[in-house]
């Protein structure tokens, strides 16, 4: 897997073929591995506890019922974790979470990745609506939302992920080409 010392491809020239990104299984040694990855301020917020701690408490993929539901590994041309994907159901409505491997973030491989989630949704529930809720100060991932087909339709204050202070988001909701 990409940050395992002997399969980590050397990331200042690595780019996947996204044409060859597919979504699988998120697999208990793909849930493992996210657990080891770890994100540059300001984006630590998004590192994981230990895979040890998230099987105890049983929570997000540390639930096998819950991984299996609603977790997606995301598999470069070699069958190597780049990324995840949860589809959360909400009614109508799939709201989607992901996250990008550390080193490949900032690369361009955004939009591509997201536009692969956002296609998985519908294949899996057609006909709902698919949003994301992403942090204001994101410059980075709007970006890469916006380039996939998602536009903002709502920002407001709610609790942040790590249960501290309340922050603004904007929810953006997916547009599928026509």
């Amino acid at each position: 897997m990409l940050n395992s010392a002997e399969h980590e491809p050397n990331l200042s020239y690595y780019k996947p073929n996204l044409s060859a990104l597919t979504i699988g299984p998120l697999e208990v040694s793909h849930a493992e591995q996210l657990c080891t990855w770890r994100y540059e301020e300001p984006y630590e917020r998004f590192n994981w506890p230990s895979w040890d701690q998230m099987q105890q408490d049983g929570i997000e993929f540390g639930d096998p019922v819950l991984r299996a539901e609603q977790y997606g590994a995301i598999l470069d041309e070699r069958q190597r974790l780049i990324g995840y994907a949860q589809f959360f159901p909400m009614g109508s409505v799939t709201r989607l979470g992901l996250g990008l491997y550390p080193d490949l973030c900032g690369q361009g491989l955004g939009s591509s990745v997201v536009g692969l989630i956002a296609a998985e949704a519908l294949r899996r529930c057609p006909g709902n609506e698919i949003d994301l809720e992403v942090l204001v100060w994101n410059v980075r991932a709007i970006r890469a939302y916006e380039k996939a087909g998602f536009s903002i339709t709502d920002t407001y204050l709610r609790p942040s992920f790590s249960g501290g202070e309340p922050e603004w988001f904007h929810c953006m909701v997916y547009e599928a080409p026509r």
